[in-house]
């Protein structure tokens, strides 16, 4: 980015935050399982309340945005068998391993550990591509995961009302089936 783009906030940024997160995060993710990941925004819209994950249980990754002095909250909102893969090819587990473990509905602790550093490559890779867009004055760090149910809206701290960036990503881990993952995040800049 030159020195002459000014961001401004509104759906440009909106959109252009969301764009630079979800392929730094894709990028950052593919390094460490050795996998091949996708993930595309599709549609982005400002929004007065949380949105629920479709279908199936998710995995929550929360996030911490701070923009000055104050810290907001967010998260990334991933299909439960596809964050299994994120964690099992975190753990190097091969493929049939992973086609194993998809299906599951507890998490070992070797998993929930995994699941929990996903979340903080999540996390960085997040604050990384708000720099590398020129956005000032923001940081962001993991807040952990939480498994969520489906048709329920992840619990994040969040006052009702408040304006979320809320975009749907079509993504797609190594060879198994495309997915659909949910960033919610605060209006940046």
């Amino acid at each position: 980015m030159s020195a002459a783009t000014t961001l401004v906030a509104g759906p440009e940024l909106d959109r252009r935050v969301v764009e630079s997160v979800l392929l730094r995060v894709a990028q950052d993710l593919a390094m460490i399982t050795d996998r091949e990941i996708e993930m595309t925004a599709g549609a982005v819209e400002r929004a007065s309340q949380r949105s629920e994950g479709r279908g199936r249980i998710h995995i929550s990754f929360k996030l911490g945005i701070q923009q000055g002095d104050v810290v907001h909250h967010g998260c990334l909102v991933i299909p439960l068998p596809e964050a299994i893969s994120l964690a099992g090819y975190l753990m190097m587990v091969p493929d049939e391993g992973v086609k194993a473990r998809r299906g599951a509905t507890t998490l070992d602790v070797p998993t929930k550990d995994a699941l929990m550093e996903v979340g903080n490559f999540i996390g960085g890779a997040f604050d990384a591509a708000v720099r590398e867009i020129g956005v000032e004055g923001v940081r962001v760090r993991s807040e952990g995961c939480q498994g969520v149910r489906a048709g329920v809206r992840p619990a994040f701290k969040y006052e009702e009302g408040a304006p979320l960036v809320i975009a749907r990503s079509q993504c797609r881990i190594h060879t198994w089936p495309a997915f659909e993952a949910l960033l919610m995040v605060p209006p940046l800049g």
